[in-house]
């Protein structure tokens, strides 16, 4: 298998997705009567956070620095790692569509992505805002639907976790002279990995049989009813619009009755 190309985006879909949540926080400054003075959506960017330390420390030194506004935010993957506990059976595959043809694809595997979300401020009522937005959606976790691969239609929710949160006060010169105030929160998302889709080689199962026994003594009971189901038309396709006739055969006495019905899916 290895060697095969195959990319399903799954590690790209799930940081766009982690990312999405954080998208559409603000922060208010009002005065005494508490009438609103500024409404301000904070930024987020995909950034380490010593990238963002970088350009504050840059802004002080430069002699006409471009202003860096606060508050912000920034967040960036920081580890995958595999998750022993939500292990299945590696060899079990289950059948997809892929348009108008079956696929066979092989069970996921678990995998945790580790993120961190970095949130910058001058005053701390601003920051408060922001995590005060964030955490009640987290007890401690916060579950996102994610299309993981669209062709076969495979979308799985992923429980996004947060782990700790640390706050620290960033200073530049004397004790006086605050350059940010940064709260710090760890994430972990609990997705799935897959391995490349195949084409099913194993065809459609196009007939059903069951045997019913008036007891499980295998090696005495008489076999009592037999069920049948075939799909109507015979040759029709998953995609196809078809029924299915079912037949149940009675065994009494030697003789043999059959009953058939039809049924539209």
């Amino acid at each position: 298998m290895l060697g095969t190309y195959y990319y399903h985006e799954v590690i790209r879909k799930t940081i766009i997705s982690f990312g999405t949540l954080f998208n559409n926080i603000h922060v208010k400054h009002t005065s005494n009567d508490s009438n609103t003075i500024s409404d301000i959506e904070v930024p987020l960017a995909y950034a380490p956070q010593q990238k963002f330390l970088a350009k504050l420390e840059q802004q002080e030194q430069l002699s006409k620095p471009v202003a860096m506004t606060l508050p912000r935010m920034s967040f960036e993957m920081t580890g995958i790692s595999y998750d022993p506990s939500r292990k299945s059976n590696v060899t079990k595959t289950f059948k997809a569509l892929d348009g108008e043809e079956l696929k066979k694809v092989y069970l996921p595997v678990p995998y945790n992505i580790n993120f961190e979300l970095s949130i910058y401020s001058k005053l701390n009522d601003d920051a408060l805002q922001i995590i005060e937005q964030i955490l009640p959606y987290f007890q401690p976790s916060f579950k996102i639907t994610i299309d993981l691969i669209s062709a076969i239609g495979e979308k799985r929710d992923v429980p996004i976790t947060l782990n700790n949160i640390s706050m620290r006060d960033d200073y530049e010169g004397n004790f006086t002279t605050r350059r940010a105030l940064i709260y710090t929160l760890n994430f972990t998302a609990n997705t799935y990995l897959f391995g490349p889709i195949a084409d099913s080689t194993e065809g459609l199962i196009r007939k059903v049989q069951v045997d019913y026994y008036s007891s499980t003594d295998v090696q005495n009971a008489k076999r009592e009813v037999r069920y049948t189901a075939v799909p109507d038309p015979i040759d029709a396709d998953p995609g196809d619009d078809f029924g299915f006739t079912e037949t149940y055969e009675y065994f009494a006495d030697g003789k043999n009755y059959s009953i058939a019905q039809g049924q539209d899916l």
